[in-house]
């Protein structure tokens, strides 16, 4: 069971996000101040930490990470902001933070990069290939093939798939999208994401009666081989 410690003063805020992560299999526990927080975050074992900017008693969510990283913690720490401005996002990641999310969120982006930060801490063997139903990545080869035939996929398609499949089975935003694969830390407001889909899915799914990407409207993109809720 992963350990999650949740800084944030919001009550409700923070019971949606224990709750929902407990829902989950985690160990979630709230500290709802930034001295608490940053005791609690020194003093024991966490896989990853949901910190909010803006807390109470004059310790807020920089100083936590910035405290945690000249001690040498290494804790991944997804940060958490009503401040929506590019420079506030840089300045997050410039203290630490291995992530950060804008208020208000969806609990299901939330959970996405949680399980990411957890994942990407993890020490392990890397991964060489992806398979999907009859959807098979080769990471290393970059290669790519669908019930035996090669697809010819140009890099940056590449990259959307093999994001889209190490994701199998969850909704991705078009904000996770544009961090993944564009490394864009905002929305430049481009077609830039359907337009790669749309290519991506003559490749994939064109010659199959089964289509394996699926758009979920409202929300962003699937890759599974069952369509999930609200796909089309």
């Amino acid at each position: 069971m992963y350990r999650c410690l949740i800084i944030e003063d919001d009550p409700q805020n923070a019971r949606y996000i224990a709750d929902g992560l407990r829902e989950l299999g985690y160990f979630a526990s709230v500290a709802a101040d930034g001295v608490e927080g940053l005791s609690r975050a020194m003093a024991e074992p966490w896989d990853v930490i949901v910190l909010d900017r803006m807390l109470p008693h004059g310790v807020d969510g920089l100083s936590i990470v910035a405290t945690l990283r000249g001690l040498g913690k290494l804790t991944p720490v997804l940060g958490l902001s009503a401040l929506a401005a590019i420079d506030e996002r840089v300045k997050g990641l410039k203290a630490g933070c291995d992530d950060y999310l804008t208020k208000p969120f969806g609990f299901s982006e939330l959970a996405a990069r949680v399980a990411a930060l957890v994942r990407r801490a993890q020490p392990g063997e890397v991964q060489q290939e992806i398979v999907v139903a009859d959807l098979r990545l080769n990471l290393l080869a970059r290669s790519a093939e669908r019930g035996g035939a090669a697809l010819q996929l140009q890099p940056r398609e590449f990259r959307l798939l093999a994001y889209l499949m190490s994701h199998a089975g969850q909704v991705v935003t078009r904000t996770m999208l544009l961090e993944a694969v564009w490394d864009y830390r905002f929305d430049p407001n481009t077609n830039v994401i359907d337009v790669h889909i749309s290519r991506l899915r003559n490749k994939v799914d064109r010659f199959h009666p089964s289509p394996l990407i699926h758009t979920v409207r409202g929300v962003g993109y699937a890759l599974s081989a069952e369509p999930p809720d609200g796909a089309r």
